[in-house]
């Protein structure tokens, strides 16, 4: 089947054009040809033009840059920048930082290891972002007493956290559950796969 007709963006799944795999659109990278030719990542999967789709793994982006696959899926001749999975791992954290924005705004995320255990311990976590640089220890620590297995994400460091909360450092960040929660969590996981690490864990309930 050319590839023109198997990028019909219709469902909820597409079909990376690497591995060949369906999977759902929102755990993939979506891709498409700017107004200079440029491969420009669609994070958001909202830019106008045809969408190349791809799983959000390192391996599968620097193969599909290195074969050609956005030229023989765009037909017609692209610019890859050599840089491209820098900036799709720069998108990601930029709106993990907005998401995590947006829900502190909303009363819908809470920082700190005091006030995050409290909704913890009430059942009113939907994710848990810890600091990328944070301790096992502490982050076991943390989890400790939970009623149920929490997901729990590390795409940012602590210095990173800090600045979305208006403090100088942030270990553990409380989501309640919901949209933002959900949307974290996915590009978390994408993040991890475009950076070549684990995407996320859960707290044991104890």
């Amino acid at each position: 089947m050319p590839e023109a007709e198997e990028g019909r963006e219709t469902g909820p799944c597409r079909r990376c054009l690497v591995t060949r795999v369906s999977a759902e659109k929102g755990t993939m990278i979506r891709f498409v040809v700017g107004p200079e030719g440029d491969v420009v990542p669609d994070l958001a999967a909202r830019l106008p033009g045809r969408g190349m789709w791809l799983s959000a793994r390192r391996d599968v982006l620097e193969t599909a840059a290195r074969r050609g696959v956005f030229a023989r899926a765009a037909r017609m001749r692209v610019d890859v920048a050599a840089d491209l999975a820098e900036r799709v791992v720069a998108g990601l954290r930029l709106r993990i930082g907005e998401g995590l924005g947006l829900a502190r705004r909303a009363g819908q995320a809470v920082a700190g290891f005091d006030k995050a255990r409290e909704w913890l311990l009430a059942g009113r976590i939907g994710l848990v972002v810890a600091a990328r640089d944070g301790s096992a220890d502490e982050r076991a620590r943390f989890l400790a007493g939970a009623k149920a297995a929490i997901a729990v994400v590390d795409p940012l460091s602590g210095r990173e956290l800090g600045r979305i909360f208006a403090r100088e450092r942030v270990v553990h960040v409380a989501l309640a559950p919901g949209r933002l929660a959900a949307m974290i969590a996915i590009d978390a996981e994408r993040l991890a796969g475009i950076e070549g690490r684990e995407a996320a864990r859960s707290g044991n309930a104890t």
